[in-house]
């Protein structure tokens, strides 16, 4: 993904999230200002505002103007500009200044308490802390517009998103983050390879340790991942954990239950992967996203774990013949108690600072992503899916097709981790610890036994305000 895939996802990734570099935020000058300013003067005056019906539910005016500013990592932003284009046949009258940049925290907090942008893509490595956003005010409810109508279909926006996607957006109660992208996540293949040599793609560790020396032998290591941003293999640890443990283990975690690290499933769930580590199956070297990702291509490894994201942001090298597939991570068997759960769900997160000029003109603009029209363009031109239902069933693509099989397969409850939208020192915490354990730095208990004292570290302190997952 970008320099992230947070919720989505992290789509977020999405996604996002829930990101490398959230946990800077408070200590920057602007957050100060956030502190300071975001709720205490009152909203701008409506000049942006015109007559309100059911194709303009927000009142947005003629001849008023709207910034919007796109994350331009791994979906670029073309799929921005469709629904400029989707925007203005509604708004002929009304001026989009879209513009795209990888420097979200930087760009755009420093304006959050003064005169920000109307609608910002919070994503990549440089992202603004979304439960901070939310504590200090900085950002806008967005509940009116899940009850608003759609752009063009029957029901309401909150009607037609995919499931999961309501619920990654909602903090304290209320809806507050847009998220575009639908990630599935998950171990992804050359089915081209596989079939060449009549290997079978695992579905459990014990099948992939099974393989793993076929694969050796033909010169290629089993496994490659990002070892420099640390959520990349937190996505895998967290859905192992999740099959091997269970869904109200991940709860009790997010929930910051005590001692929910040493709950039954999740030790051996990170045994796994330090078996992976130890057993020499990772291709060597300290690669990032798209330098592993791309070593994948190149025939390096057989495996690589990372968001639908994938395909769009290395569409320029990868090479003929070459069968991207996804499948499910993997459990650890009979004793998993969520086995068939996916990991999916919306991420790439746009949000309405509270301050925005044209607050009516970003909801808006917001409909129009959320659109069929702009939802399928979205599949069509990133090869992954939109949060919107349906969004890629006119996409012809191995890659997403492959996604999509994945998900029709899917239980109603999809693998979701919350702590890391809701505490940025857990976050941060969690990021070092996953990339210390797929170093071979750490081993399982030890992994446990640190996050645990983390996790204690943030109950206990009162100046936290905590968040509930229920």
């Amino acid at each position: 993904m970008p320099e992230f895939p947070e919720n989505v996802a992290d789509l977020n990734r999405r996604t996002l999230l829930r990101r490398a570099a959230a946990v800077g935020l408070l200590v920057t000058p602007a957050a100060g200002l956030l502190s300071a300013c975001a709720g205490s003067e009152p909203d701008r005056p409506a000049e942006n505002e015109g007559a309100k019906n059911k194709d303009n539910p927000f009142g947005v005016a003629d001849g008023s103007a709207v910034k919007v500013v796109i994350f331009n990592g791994g979906l670029g932003d073309q799929w921005a500009k469709e629904d400029q284009a989707i925007f203005a046949a509604k708004h002929a009258g009304v001026t989009v200044n879209l513009s795209s940049t990888q420097k979200i925290k930087t760009e755009e907090q420093p304006k959050m308490a003064t005169q920000p942008s109307d609608l910002v893509m919070n994503s990549g490595a440089d992202i603004m802390d979304v439960s901070t956003l939310v504590n200090e005010g900085a950002i806008e409810p967005l509940d009116d517009l899940l009850d608003a109508p759609a752009w063009d279909g029957e029901g309401t926006v909150g009607d037609s998103l995919l499931p999961g996607t309501r619920e990654d957006g909602t903090f304290q109660g209320k809806f507050y983050v847009v998220n575009v992208a639908f990630t599935v996540w998950g171990n992804w293949y050359n089915s081209a390879l596989f079939e060449r040599e009549g290997w079978t793609p695992p579905t459990t560790f014990d099948e992939f340790f099974t393989l793993a020396p076929k694969i050796k032998a033909k010169g290629i290591a089993p496994y490659v991942h990002d070892a420099v941003h640390g959520y990349y293999p937190r996505w895998a640890l967290m859905a192992t954990i999740w099959k091997s443990a269970g869904k109200q283990a991940v709860y009790d975690i997010d929930n910051l239950k005590e001692n929910a690290w040493r709950a039954e499933g999740i030790l051996p769930a990170l045994e796994a992967w330090e078996k992976l580590v130890k057993d020499k199956l990772l291709l060597p070297g300290n690669l990032n996203h798209t330098q592993s990702q791309q070593a994948w291509l190149d025939g390096k490894a057989a495996f690589i774990q990372v968001g639908t994201w994938l395909k769009n942001e290395m569409a320029a090298t990868i090479p003929p013949g070459f069968e991207m597939k996804l499948s499910d991570y993997w459990g650890l068997g009979a004793s998993d108690k969520a086995p068939k759960d996916v990991f999916a769900g919306a991420g790439e997160g746009l949000v309405v600072p509270s301050k925005a000029p044209n607050k009516a003109a970003a909801k808006e603009f917001l409909r129009a992503v959320l659109s069929k029209s702009g939802s399928a363009k979205f599949a069509e031109l990133t090869k992954s899916l939109a949060s919107t239902k349906g969004s890629g069933d006119a996409v012809q693509d191995t890659a997403l097709a492959s996604a999509n099989e994945l998900m029709s397969k899917a239980p109603a409850d999809l693998i979701k981790t919350k702590f890391w939208d809701f505490y940025a020192d857990l976050d941060k915490e969690s990021q070092n610890l996953s990339a210390e354990l797929m170093a071979g730095r750490l081993t399982a208990a030890g992994f446990v036994d640190r996050m645990q004292k983390a996790a204690d570290k943030v109950a206990k302190d009162a100046s936290i305000t905590k968040q509930t997952r229920s």
